[in-house]
């Protein structure tokens, strides 16, 4: 599959509704997709139902669309795509790329919290087990767009790590990197809490000889604490009102210049500018605490 036009993507999980922190990540891809002249994807990452809230997933796509975010094409729902992630497990197996591991978690935990390689040789079986990845090439280092050279945890980069859960839900890191490669996504632009799995997906894509996207990760938004803006945090839902002033604060948490007669014009008016004026080489690497939407009532 080759792609020579730009595509880039946002992929909520339907945990809870957006929040000022996944806003920043949504109108960053869109703004780096969009000022390329390119494809911008949205994608439902629903394969952990015990984390996902009912009626999250449709109140997502309606924030999406009410802060003007419209995207191309039919939205792909990960639950929908377990064909392919079975397709993708059996292709690794195969070729002696994975193995069956029937190690407990709390067994890492006892070795120091990072897999060591236990199961690797015992030829288990599928039952009661998770699947790990044999991690024969790690990655060491990747190249953000905005950050430079980004260096691993060597550990982690070497750990064999799952690939298929022991309960039969997929896992993250093999259902993101079958889905970008299956929508021609050549760009990935995510918040800065996604950089440490990056290496794990660039090795995957060398496991099956594709060829890996490019990744920029943004700075993240804090709470009044300093930590992260979060569903687990319980930062408040992006207001339902007039979504320019929010737009406004997203637009300068992310260094862009922001129109000063915003209040003036139309919400497209608005995004329209944005894109015009994207400037990647602006945005901050840092996160920043945002006391607007940190600690309004949810």
């Amino acid at each position: 599959m080759t792609h020579s036009r730009y595509t880039g993507r946002f992929a909520p999980s339907p945990s809870g509704e957006l929040h000022f922190g996944s806003l920043i990540a949504a109108l960053g891809s869109y703004l780096q997709a969009r000022a390329h002249r390119g494809i911008w994807r949205v994608r439902i990452e629903d394969i952990d139902p015990p984390r996902e809230v009912p009626g999250a997933a449709d109140a997502i796509l309606r924030q999406l669309e009410h802060y003007g975010l419209h995207w191309d094409g039919e939205v792909l729902w990960q639950s929908q795509r377990h064909e392919a992630y079975r397709e993708a497990l059996a292709w690794l197996h195969e070729r002696g790329l994975s193995y069956y591991c029937t190690c407990s978690r709390a067994r890492v935990q006892r070795v120091g919290g990072l897999y060591d390689g236990r199961c690797r040789d015992r030829h288990n079986g599928p039952e009661q087990a998770a699947m790990r990845l044999y991690q024969r090439q790690p990655v060491l280092r990747f190249t953000d767009r905005l950050r430079g050279d980004v260096q691993a945890d060597p550990r982690l980069a070497r750990e064999d790590f799952i690939i298929h859960r022991r309960d039969g839900l997929f896992a993250y890191n093999l259902a993101v990197v079958v889905d970008d490669r299956f929508q021609g996504v050549s760009e990935i632009v995510r918040g800065a809490d996604l950089i440490e799995p990056t290496v794990r997906q660039i090795s995957l894509y060398q496991q099956f000889g594709w060829p890996a996207p490019d990744y920029v990760h943004l700075p993240l938004a804090l709470n009044a604490q300093g930590a992260k803006l979060s569903k687990q945090n319980h930062a408040p839902a992006l207001p339902s009102g007039d979504p320019r002033p929010v737009l406004a604060e997203a637009l300068r948490f992310l260094g862009q210049r922001c129109p000063d007669d915003w209040r003036e014009i139309s919400l497209e008016a608005l995004l329209r500018q944005a894109v015009d004026n994207w400037t990647l080489t602006a945005v901050p690497r840092s996160g920043a605490v945002n006391s607007a939407f940190s600690n309004a009532p949810g």
